[in-house]
């Protein structure tokens, strides 16, 4: 079938075009490829179950919990292929996902009981519903999501559906192993068409109708096994879809980007950035799925393997996170370790409080200069420097306690002599009718550790201080420095006509 929807679809011209961004392709190829999936699992399916009640020993399947699963299969087709052709907005495809879950519950396909930490009684509809809408609309989109490479999303698809298939027929449940493998098959013929380089895509039609039966098979399946076990046996067969769905809700929403706004920051976009060609990503992904296949088997010894398969999942997916170094985790990370200092970032603030207030009385250069040291030598800062045409004019002839820079600023490092500043800080300094009047800068020479403080108190009334005293300070040394000019010729007046002896101090 994969063939003739192929050649379909090129004379119709339903193609996907490349376009930069997202897309790895580089010419225009069909993305029809879940029609034949469905057209192949819906044939064969048919004509196995005719089969089964023709010929003497078949097996006879309930149709009636087949075709609970394979009606709203179809709708969610039917949507997938209309979004191929059309393209659907995102509210419109989740209602309908909805209303397929609803449908599945209607027909008894559900949860309807669930088993955490002792708790194991029936679910009233006001708990049941809203559970299995959220299980079918995280699968169905979850294998959506991972549909970025050429066979990644058929290929894992296929990988948990022969998990499905093992379970259920250790489980004896006829119906979900025949559904199952037949679903198998399918995607089997598709993917010798999608491997890379693809001449067919999954498309939506594919990537929605696989993981919404997926979806329906795991909850028909759960129905002939303990509690706990039945909850983490589909949850860790279809890990790596479900971890890519979650990467991709918080990373949004630390970004504080829409929920179903795209990205290339998939885990398959991720390893091609690490320099892995298509291939490659996709077999490591491949290994990835068949790891959370084996250890959901795991579970099919009982609950006392519960805790330790979820211990080697919980490792695994930090470890394989890790190596892909999303920044937004990084600074989760970075917060999280930071929310313990959030003393010593109030410890700190208040000494910036403390240094506005002190400003105010500063009169002199010097007690300016011991002020801003006892306020920022805490913070992580080495000095501060002041530049300006006003502050230069002032301390050009009298330096102390500053050392002129060769940018013709003045700098006071309360660590001494120290190298050239590897950054600094710029804070513009103006008079109360908005005159520019200098700039002041703080400066560090590493930034290894945080700088623990809210920024943007160095603004308001720590600034306005600072020019206040520093204009007071330059005020009072220009008219120190003009006082000692103007005596300078009577002392030496006086020297000359008095006969004294004038000690070395």
């Amino acid at each position: 079938m994969t063939r003739w929807v192929r050649n379909q679809a090129v004379k119709w011209r339903r193609l996907d075009t490349p376009r930069l961004g997202r897309h790895h392709h580089t010419a225009a190829v069909p993305r029809l490829g879940g029609v034949a999936i469905f057209l192949a699992f819906a044939g064969s399916a048919g004509l196995s179950l005719l089969a089964g009640r023709v010929l003497d020993g078949g097996v006879t399947l309930p149709i009636r919990t087949i075709l609970a699963v394979l009606g709203p299969g179809l709708m969610i087709f039917c949507l997938g292929l209309y979004d191929d052709l059309y393209e659907l907005k995102a509210n419109w495809k989740f209602g309908i996902q909805a209303l397929a879950a609803v449908l599945l519950y209607a027909n008894g396909v559900g949860i309807h009981r669930i088993g955490i930490a002792g708790y194991d009684e029936p679910l009233s509809m006001v708990l049941g519903l809203p559970l299995t809408v959220f299980w079918v609309l995280l699968i169905t989109n979850a294998f959506n999501l991972i549909d970025g490479l050429d066979g990644l999303a058929a290929g894992s698809a296929t990988f948990s559906t022969i998990i499905i298939f093992a379970v259920s027929l250790l489980r004896d449940n006829p119906l979900v192993s025949f559904v199952a493998i037949v679903l198998a098959g399918a995607m089997l013929g598709f993917l010798r068409y999608n491997v890379n380089p693809a001449s067919i895509f999954l498309g939506d039609s594919g990537s929605l109708f696989i993981g919404f039966v997926l979806s329906a098979l795991a909850l028909v399946g759960s129905q002939k096994a303990t509690t706990m076990v039945a909850v983490a046996i589909p949850l860790i067969a279809f890990g790596l879809p479900i971890v890519d769905v979650m990467l991709a809700v918080v990373r949004r929403l630390l970004r504080g980007k829409p929920l179903f706004l795209g990205d290339d920051d998939h885990i398959h976009h991720k390893l091609l950035k690490m320099g892995l060609s298509q291939r490659k990503a996709v077999l490591v992904l491949y290994a990835a799925t068949a790891g959370f296949g084996f250890l959901s088997l795991v579970l099919l010894h009982g609950d006392s393997m519960i805790a330790l398969v979820l211990c080697v999942v919980g490792c695994g997916v930090w470890v394989g996170v890790q190596q892909l170094h999303y920044a937004e985790f990084g600074e989760l990370r970075s917060f999280v370790e930071h929310a313990g200092q959030r003393r010593r970032v109030m410890v700190n603030n208040l000494a910036i409080h403390r240094a506005a207030e002190s400003l105010k009385s500063c009169g002199d250069l010097e007690r300016l200069c011991q002020t801003l040291t006892e306020a920022l030598a805490p913070l992580g800062f080495d000095g501060f420097m002041l530049g300006g045409s006003d502050v230069g004019r002032v301390l050009q002839g009298n330096l102390a306690p500053f050392q002129a820079t060769a940018d013709a600023r003045f700098r006071y490092d309360w660590n001494g002599c120290a190298p050239k500043p590897e950054w600094e800080m710029r804070i513009e300094l103006s008079t109360g009718s908005g005159e520019k009047w200098g700039q002041f800068f703080v400066y560090g020479r590493c930034l290894e550790e945080p700088m623990l403080f809210d920024i943007h108190l160095l603004n308001g009334e720590f600034r306005r201080g600072l020019v206040e005293a520093l204009q007071r300070g330059l005020a009072r040394a220009e008219t120190a420095a003009a006082e000692k000019e103007t005596r300078k010729p009577y002392v030496m007046e006086y020297l000359k006509g008095a006969r004294i002896s004038i000690d070395a101090d």
